[in-house]
């Protein structure tokens, strides 16, 4: 088939354009480098099957353009602002680059009459739930962050197209995602940070902040397998069973980075900045029925970015 990756330059999106070529797609991208690198897709550069575009996605007219003429049977809607911080001041940072994408992908599949859609939502959806176990028929989707409030718009709109255009759609919920290529996060911000000056590692919020953590290639394992779904909207959360706790990540970066005794300084407060949900649990029951599990456990995954990173 032909897909279209929607924000394949970016962390998640090109180990998914990598998966992709290994199984014998043809790949369109599309990116405008605002969170994604040139880095992530140099090494597709001369790859026959790897096709680039360098377009803002919320640039309809020029997006449908792109849709006529590469005709795409699938599209992997992987674009959005993941930076939460980085829009915590800046709410149309989520409206640019999270809602205003989907709408145009969705509108330019409608009027190409591409049927096929996957779309990389949040656990952020869910909002505040106190560290209870939250499934895909949560009652209560109350997000606090501006990103987790456009991707639930963005669920909504998909929702409305998948019925009225009889699409196949695919969306998984997931937790923070880390790997290799990784751009931002706490993982990245430590060791930076303990790099510049390893006299102490100041900490954002009290430490206790806990949640899963999921290897990237492990998320991109589990998009393979489940791409061919059926007619309508099926949903998964997708994580692992695990959490890793935000001062137990500093001392997995200490030990990587053979610092011993560095003291952590703590700014205070349950979450590390407004939006930030500290404590977060899932219930993965519906995909673990289906026959998926997690390669690597939450620790295993900070362990093995850690390395990476530096």
């Amino acid at each position: 088939m032909k897909a279209l990756v929607a924000g394949g330059a970016g962390f998640i999106g090109s180990h998914l354009i990598d998966a992709l070529l290994t199984e014998g797609h043809d790949i369109v991208c599309i990116d405008n480098f605002f969170i994604g690198t040139k880095k992530n897709i140099r090494h597709l550069k001369e790859n026959p099957h790897f096709q680039f575009y360098e377009e803002d996605l919320s640039n309809f007219d020029r997006i449908l353009e792109i849709f006529q003429k590469e005709q795409p049977d699938y599209i992997f809607h992987m674009a959005a602002n993941s930076d939460i911080q980085a829009s915590a001041n800046n709410p149309m940072i989520e409206y640019q680059n999270t809602y205003s994408t989907t709408f145009v992908l969705l509108e330019c599949m409608r009027r190409v009459g591409v049927k096929n859609l996957f779309f990389a939502s949040t656990s952020a959806v869910y909002g505040e739930q106190m560290g209870a176990e939250v499934s895909e028929k949560a009652a209560a989707l109350e997000p606090i962050s501006y990103y987790g409030g456009a991707k639930l718009g963005s669920e909504g709109m998909i929702s409305a197209f998948s019925y009225m255009n009889d699409l196949n759609v695919l969306i998984f919920r997931f937790p923070n995602v880390i790997g290799p290529r990784l751009t931002h996060g706490v993982i990245f911000d430590f060791v930076k940070r303990l790099k510049e000056d390893s006299s102490h590692l100041r900490i954002l919020g009290d430490g206790t902040q806990s949640k899963p953590y999921i290897y990237v290639l492990d998320l991109v394992d589990a998009i393979m397998r489940f791409k061919d779904t059926p007619k309508g909207v099926t949903l998964y959360n997708v994580g692992v069973e695990t959490q890793t706790s935000v001062t137990r990540i500093a001392e997995i970066v200490c030990e990587k980075m053979k610092l011993e005794g560095i003291p952590f300084e703590y700014t205070g407060g349950r979450g590390g900045w407004k939006g930030d949900v500290p404590v977060f649990a899932y219930n993965l029951d519906k995909i673990h029925e289906a026959g998926w599990h997690a390669h690597m456990t939450s620790d295993e995954a900070v362990a093995k970015t850690v390395e990476m990173v530096l």
